[in-house]
């Protein structure tokens, strides 16, 4: 399997060679219907001027002249009457002329070698080195008619540019292949990096660092890329978080369901003793099925995305179905409760909806000092219904505050209070939120309360 190195590179050449033979072919067209032409008139032009100036002189010697004319870079070709013929300057290589082209030149013609050439590439037709490639035209001397064909000497115009031009093509195509190397490099670099940093997080490393400050897309993907893996991390962190809270919640009732279940065991136990020891396993058991019922509403809300039932009912109704359903466990505690809760209808999936008020509620209430108080206030801005629960309780720190969505996290991470917490409860009520197009909001201060509002469309 070719690398990207090499397909990037092997590419770009192919690119260089097309544009190349592309190039070649616009410029044969050019040379083709435009400087072929060009090309015959310059010529025809000079031919004739030398001719004229040929056919006025008394005591010229021809073969002096063209001689001359011939040294200054011309291939001359002189034919007279008689079919005599004469050749100055360089050889032609190819001789190829009919004679019937030789007569009508004699009688008068211009012959227009160059822009009948036959349709080759012009480096063959501007190159060719040929008496049919040629400009021929008729004079008089000393009464006798001449024809003379005359084309420029290529091979003497660059016999000392040739070699020039060619150590400048093959150098050029040299630095091409060269700089598409290089920048090859540059643009895969990178990847490469990205490459070996993705084999690193497959195997568990997330601490990878990128080493890339470009301002282009790879740059951009590099900080996403780097953004991915911290994100990555806090998941594993998380994770390692709920292998520990979860292992710890499940093992410590697990153990005094155990323990006290020894004790029943007991036949001198008093029956005070055993209905305490028993309500104490029921406490426990409670406690495992709250985990296990919020595990479970958790990845039901994940599979539940588009199979909500959403129906119309009275919000300010549920949620003061959900105050009676937990007034035991306020007035146990001494808490004052107040609400302002008018009447405010919503589109949603109720039973999804009343385990954002049990949760947001059972935490203000679990969070709460004795004797406390707790304030839930309702309302409706017509498109929208806002639903605050404000406790006065421990409150939270600025950098627990950030990460009180996060699954299975605690901010009391020191399992000294009475009624411990699984972590999941404000993640499923974000995450039912969200299924709602809502939003949640925290607000908190250590030791004065924590206050969360959440925002909800009337879809």
């Amino acid at each position: 399997m070719k690398s990207l190195y090499s397909k990037f590179a092997i590419t770009t050449i192919l690119i260089m060679v097309l544009s190349g033979v592309l190039s070649f072919i616009v410029s044969n067209h050019y040379y083709q219907v435009t400087l072929k032409k060009q090309n015959d008139d310059k010529i025809t032009g000079f031919a004739l001027k030398i001719a004229d100036f040929a056919s006025k002189q008394k005591t010229i010697s021809l073969k002096d002249y063209f001689t001359h004319i011939g040294g200054i870079g011309y291939q001359i070709l002189l034919v007279d009457s008689t079919g005599h013929q004469q050749s100055f300057g360089s050889a032609f290589r190819k001789k190829n002329l009919p004679d019937e082209v030789k007569e009508k030149v004699l009688n008068g013609e211009v012959y227009h070698g160059i822009r009948q050439f036959p349709k080759q590439t012009f480096v063959t037709g501007f190159f060719a080195n040929e008496l049919e490639n040629s400009i021929g035209v008729p004079f008089t001397y000393q009464k006798k008619s001449y024809a003379i064909f005359i084309r420029p000497d290529i091979k003497l115009m660059f016999n000392e540019m040739h070699i020039l031009f060619g150590w400048l093509l093959l150098l050029s195509i040299l630095l091409s292949v060269i700089l598409v190397l290089v920048s090859t490099n540059y643009l895969v670099k990178p990847i490469r990096k990205l490459n070996a940093a993705t084999k690193e997080i497959s195997e568990g490393n997330f601490s990878v660092k990128l080493d890339i400050d470009r301002s282009d897309e790879l740059g951009d993907l590099a900080v996403s890329f780097t953004n991915m893996s911290q994100k990555l991390a806090k998941v594993e962190q998380l994770r390692r978080e709920l292998i520990s809270n979860i292992s710890h919640d499940i093992q410590s009732p697990l153990a005094n369901i155990k323990g006290y279940l020894n004790l029943l065991d007991d036949q001198n136990l008093e029956e005070k003793e055993k209905t305490q020891y028993i309500q104490v396993v029921q406490s426990e058991v409670e406690r495992l099925s709250t985990i296990t019922k919020q595990l479970l509403l958790l990845a039901s809300i994940e599979s539940k995305k588009d199979l909500m039932k959403i129906s119309r009912f009275n919000l300010a109704e549920q949620l003061k179905g959900v105050l009676h359903q937990y007034q035991w466990s306020i007035g146990d505690k001494g808490i004052m409760m107040s609400y302002s809760l008018p009447d405010a209808w919503i589109n949603g999936d109720s039973s999804l909806l009343y385990s954002v008020w049990e949760n947001l509620l059972t935490n203000a209430i679990k969070y709460n000092n004795e004797n406390g108080n707790i304030e839930i206030d309702l309302i409706d801005s017509g498109s929208s219904i806002e639903v605050t629960v404000k406790d006065s309780g421990i409150g939270l720190e600025q950098e627990q505050l950030k990460r009180i969505f996060d699954r299975f996290y605690r901010a009391d991470t020191s399992r000294t209070r009475s009624v411990e917490g699984t972590g999941l409860g404000l993640s499923i009520v974000q995450s039912i939120v969200q299924l709602h197009h809502g939003k949640v909001e925290a607000l908190s201060q250590k030791g004065k309360g924590t206050s969360i509002k959440v925002t909800l469309s009337k879809m």
